[in-house]
């Protein structure tokens, strides 16, 4: 079983009628119920209320991905809990960023750029495209699917070039995005998603849920022996 954390600031659902309105359990729980029916991992949940921002050690050390959804209070996540994430993803634990979480402390420590981009809210249309057919992530998906309404986010966004582009978003204004985009840090593997705005109800579709899903087994521990550093005896004789 793959051990989920999904993390989710819970501001916007306790502040918010209309954000209440969707997801009255709040994003976490919709999010989680979707990896649920995957029978293959075991999923819990963590809010930024809870002690130490949700992200004690003893919830990442048994952590094997973790779902990340911020967006209004990127700022009072602790710097302790950033490094306690930082460290893992490192180690070997998987991260997985949604939407707005672009501008989390943690994703913007792991790019070591603004992650920056445009943006606008008014009900678009997004149409995602798979560029990347043959990647784990684009399992049992459609050529393209489509989302409306969603919030649009378009280029430039600056994150260093991705290891793997998978998906890219269309949207009605024209604009274009790099929307599932993968990268590596250490023995980690980090996978951008960029739908799921508060307001809708994105996280209950099918093709959203099977894409995060996909991408929770992509980023998931390889099991590799952790590499040893430092100064080294010889494995062979010297001499």
């Amino acid at each position: 079983m793959i051990r989920v954390t999904v993390w989710n600031e819970f501001k916007h659902e306790r502040l918010h009628e209309e954000v209440r309105s969707v997801y009255p359990d709040g994003l976490h729980r919709a999010i989680a119920a979707g990896l649920e029916q995957e029978g293959d991992m075991s999923v819990r949940t963590a809010t930024l209320p809870e002690p130490e921002c949700g992200l004690t050690r003893e919830v990442l050390d048994g952590t094997d991905v973790l779902i990340w959804w911020g967006h209004m209070a990127h700022e009072e996540v602790s710097d302790e809990a950033v490094e306690r994430v930082y460290a893992r993803v490192l180690d070997g634990m998987g991260l997985v960023v949604l939407h707005s979480g672009h501008f989390s402390k943690i994703f913007k420590k792991l790019m070591g750029t603004t992650c920056d981009l445009k943006w606008r809210e008014a009900n678009e249309k997004e149409r995602i495209w798979v560029v990347d057919p043959a990647h784990p992530i684009a399992a049992g998906l459609p050529e393209y699917f489509e989302l409306k309404p969603e919030e649009m986010y378009g280029e430039h966004f600056d994150v260093p070039a991705p290891d793997e582009l998978v998906l890219v978003s269309w949207f009605e204004g024209g604009e274009v995005f790099r929307s599932g985009c993968t990268w590596k840090r250490g023995q980690g593997k980090i996978f951008y998603f960029r739908p799921g705005h508060e307001t809708y109800p994105t996280y209950y579709h099918p093709l959203v849920r099977r894409v995060i899903a996909n991408g929770v087994r992509w980023a998931a521990p390889s099991g590799a022996a952790k590499p040893v550093r430092g100064n080294r005896q010889p494995l062979e004789q010297l001499g």
